[in-house]
């Protein structure tokens, strides 16, 4: 990987986005770096959760200029700005849970992968925001995954008037799902998130967060319907015995780290 460092430990791998000198805007190498990742990762039960982070105090600027200037013509831009589309759908669709870490810049593309994230830590002195309409662009394929996290209203001030906002606001917004004061705190964050994750279910969680997702563009009838399918078989499952049998034994099921 040119533009990532990945670390497995634990059942989790940790990816942190490696382009430092340009605050990790996002090239196509590294989109297509990522898609790869999560393709390989889709399918590894051995892999429990992806924590998402960016090398050099910052997480993401955003899209990289040099490479919509390489792009060209329109056609070239579009596949551009798609295939990172693409990998928001991708990340958002993951079995695993991803966990996402925010220092510094969390702009355009950097927020829009905040979005599409199951928990996001951040320090409160990071800053978020769209810049896209202030350089005269589009928040394009980040717009609807904005929508889906925070709501129309605020995703319309926050795209219409490019503005900026730190982790505190990003809080309240319901942006990010925890604010700490220092590296240190954000650490200790992180370890009690992935704690809880891994005293889940791997199969429980991946089916869940699937059933979560769905919800808003599903027709509820047949999505219950879904549901109850889904939850018989695991009830029956593996992990539905393991689980059941662990509480009654009063012990903690095997999956449990």
């Amino acid at each position: 990987m040119n533009t990532l460092l990945l670390e497995p430990h634990n059942g989790v791998l940790h990816v942190t986005l490696n382009r430092p000198d340009s605050r990790n805007a996002m090239s196509l190498e590294m989109v297509n770096e990522l898609r790869a990742v999560l393709a390989d990762v889709a399918g590894d039960k051995s892999v429990r959760a992806l924590v998402i982070s960016g090398a050099g105090g910052h997480f993401s600027a955003g899209g990289d200029v040099k490479d919509m200037a390489r792009a060209g013509a329109a056609g070239g831009l579009q596949a551009l700005n798609r295939a990172f589309g693409t990998l928001l759908q991708e990340v958002e669709a993951l079995p695993q849970v991803v966990i996402v870490v925010l220092e510094g810049a969390v702009l355009g593309g950097g927020f829009g992968l905040v979005c599409v994230s199951d928990v996001a830590i951040a320090d409160h002195q990071a800053q978020f925001g769209l810049p896209e309409t202030g350089l005269g662009l589009l928040p394009a394929q980040i717009a609807p995954f904005v929508v889906k996290r925070i709501g129309l209203t605020q995703a319309r001030r926050l795209a219409l008037t490019a503005a900026r906002f730190d982790g505190v606001e990003a809080l309240r917004l319901g942006l990010v799902h925890f604010v700490e004061h220092d590296p240190q705190a954000l650490a200790e964050r992180l370890d009690e998130v992935l704690g809880q994750v891994l005293r889940c279910a791997p199969g429980a969680n991946a089916r869940t967060k699937a059933l979560l997702l769905a919800s808003g563009e599903q027709v509820l009838g047949p999505l219950l319907d879904q549901a109850a399918e889904w939850f018989a078989e695991a009830v029956c499952g593996e992990e539905g015995v393991e689980g059941t049998q662990a509480f009654v034994q009063k012990r903690r099921p095997g999956w449990a780290r």
